[in-house]
């Protein structure tokens, strides 16, 4: 199969709608993360334990993860873009709110929390309002770039920090509402509704994917690759200052890093599953990431080391989750909202396991080495799951409807 050109991508759906996808991913996202870079400030204040601070920065991701079932499900019944034009607008009224009220309370900042999930359920509206728009062959690329909205937790790691030292926590998600505020205004201009979209169905109808062991499958995948992703992305900034003594805003800029090439690495990771298949690019980075969790979990006495290392990690988990969502669009075409919303969903556990964990093994050993651990040996469960179905998946996965090339698992 020859590799398609760059202009047959771009001609074979509708790149204003990618944009505006990867627009209100992105700024989603940025918001989505906030009280991680934002954690050090906050745990200063407020006077939080470890254990606080891990479940603090937790609650949103938990949040964006359970909320991305009726995301889901509202995208396929209702269309995507309507869903994202109404939750980007309840961020906005939830980011002015706290804007105007403050922090007063621990209980507060959770509440805040489950606010800002809002903007991590975008994962289930933004990714299929793109895949419908795209044939099978460009599905990997298609929602790598839409999925690359991951690089938001990047701007919030790199300028809440400095942003806060300067005018105030509250402040910051002033100057985020006015953002998403904008986004809201581009995605409206730019944004359409795919021309194939399902007939909305009764409500238990949904469901019926639960009952598919691959989607089963596919949540625990993702559990794994965009959970030590976004978990990694909210727990670093308080991993940085915690362990190397590192000030807020310089522990938001080596999050920023991690994070950015965890963001920006996953329409690669969806190029590649597409030029040589997603199961086999996907066990290797399973393998990769574990590696590298378990040097993470000896206490790296070095900064720069342990930075780099952490590189490694997000990279393999960016490439990981853009190699996931290369295979799902080609086992689910008609029901891709709804997977999505469940993919979602556990990948949004996965980073709420890892950031709060983290926090708790610090608080009962002292050390982060459990948390590191267990993700690692979830990388390797993931890696035994992904061989006992490759040959099956490989045998009858099949291009989406209307394809007429042939799709590598």
């Amino acid at each position: 199969m020859s590799l398609p050109s760059s202009k047959s991508f771009l001609q074979s759906g509708h790149t204003p709608t990618l944009f505006a996808a990867f627009l209100y991913f992105d700024i989603s996202f940025m918001v989505w993360v906030l009280l991680g870079p934002l954690g050090v400030q906050i745990a200063k204040l407020l006077a939080l334990d470890p254990a606080q601070k891990g479940l603090m920065v937790a609650i949103p991701v938990l949040s964006g993860a359970l909320l991305r079932i009726p995301c889901g499900l509202a995208a396929d019944h209702f269309g995507a873009r309507l869903v994202a034009i109404v939750t980007q607008i309840l961020l906005v009224i939830g980011l002015a709110a706290v804007w105007l009220i403050g922090i007063p309370s621990y209980g507060a900042v959770l509440g805040i929390g489950v606010v800002l999930g809002i903007g991590g359920a975008s994962f289930a509206v933004a990714l299929p309002l793109v895949s419908r728009w795209y044939p099978g062959e460009h599905q990997g690329a298609a929602m790598g770039v839409a999925g690359a909205g991951n690089i938001g937790t990047v701007l919030t790691a790199l300028f809440a920090p400095e942003l806060a030292k300067l005018f105030g926590v509250p402040d910051v998600f002033g100057i985020a509402a006015v953002i998403m505020a904008a986004t809201v205004l581009v995605f409206l201009v730019m944004a359409k509704n795919p021309p194939v979209h399902c007939d909305p169905k009764p409500l238990a109808a949904y469901f019926k994917v639960l009952g598919i062991a691959d989607t089963w499958f596919f949540m625990g995948f993702y559990g794994v690759t965009f959970g030590g992703f976004v978990g990694l992305s909210a727990a670093l900034t308080l991993y940085f200052h915690g362990v190397y003594g590192l000030p807020p805003v310089h522990a938001g800029f080596a999050t920023a890093l991690c994070a950015f090439v965890g963001g920006s690495i996953r329409p690669f990771g969806g190029y590649l599953a597409d030029r040589i298949g997603g199961v086999k690019v996907l066990g290797a980075l399973y393998i990769l990431a574990a590696a590298a969790l378990i040097v993470l979990s000896l206490g790296l006495a070095s900064f720069w080391l342990a930075l780099a290392v952490f590189v490694v990690v997000m990279a393999a988990f960016g490439m990981g989750d853009g190699a996931v969502f290369q295979l799902i669009p080609i086992r689910f075409g008609k029901e891709i909202g709804m997977v999505t919303g469940f993919v979602g969903m556990a990948g949004g556990v996965g980073g709420f396991y890892l950031a709060s964990s983290l926090g708790f093994s610090k608080q009962l050993t002292g050390s982060y080495q459990m948390g590191f651990l267990i993700f690692a040996g979830l990388a390797l469960v993931a890696f035994i799951g992904l061989n006992t179905v490759k040959q099956r998946w490989r045998a009858n996965f099949v291009p989406l409807e209307g394809s007429s090339v042939s799709v590598r698992v």
